[in-house]
């Protein structure tokens, strides 16, 4: 519920999907599920909200498999603290063509420190300051899954339970993100998505239109 330009970020989170068509949410709450739950009450988008209290305790993986029956498949799950415009489309699509049960959207590594490159002297050639590392992928939360791959697994987290079994079982693959994203993990970056809100208009709502 932390607010990003005057709303909170899940209200930001669920645009990116509600601009490309997709608009029936579940959310998985738990601290304060009655806050979210009356937020979601007062939305007028028209968009369809519904809040399952998963626990206060809960896990990440717990969350989504409580809600897994609930909802169709496949379905997307996405973490409430990471913006990106996302062709989330796509995802689904890419879904849908491997033989898999889960698709996570990856971006390349942005640095939080800035990097120095040598000659084979050990001379300094360049300093590039807090650059993307392309070599490096990591999620950025935008996620297909089959509600299998919820079901047929064990394990309280998402991250280190479910997706690295599914991956030790070949069943997890891959959408590459090159666009737009940015997380929401520390005091910091939510001054920078702030100021991007102000300054820049929402560049994680920039999302493709077909």
């Amino acid at each position: 519920m932390l607010e990003i330009g005057g709303r909170p970020v899940v209200h930001h989170v669920m645009e990116i999907y509600a601009r490309q068509g997709f608009t029936d949410f579940v959310l998985a709450t738990g601290y304060k599920g009655d806050v979210i739950a009356r937020w979601a009450a007062s939305l007028s988008e028209g968009w369809a909200v519904e809040c399952v209290d998963t626990g206060v305790d809960a896990d990440t993986g717990d969350r989504v498999r409580a809600c897994a029956e609930r909802i169709g498949e496949p379905f997307m799950a996405t973490y409430g603290d990471g913006l990106g415009n996302v062709d989330v489309a796509a995802v689904a699509r890419r879904h849908r063509e491997h033989e898999g049960t889960a698709t996570v959207t990856v971006v390349p590594l942005p640095s939080q420190y800035g990097t120095i490159d040598t000659d084979g002297d050990g001379r300094v050639t360049a300093f590039r300051e807090k650059p993307v590392l392309r070599d490096h992928w990591i999620n950025a939360g935008f996620m297909a899954f089959d509600a299998e791959a919820l079901l047929a697994t064990t394990g309280s987290s998402l991250e280190r339970d479910v997706l690295a079994t599914l991956g030790a079982q070949r069943k997890l693959y891959v959408y590459r993100h090159d666009g737009f994203w940015k997380s929401m993990d520390t005091h910091k970056e939510v001054v920078d998505l702030n100021a991007l809100a102000s300054e820049e208009g929402h560049p994680w709502l920039n999302v493709p239109t077909g």
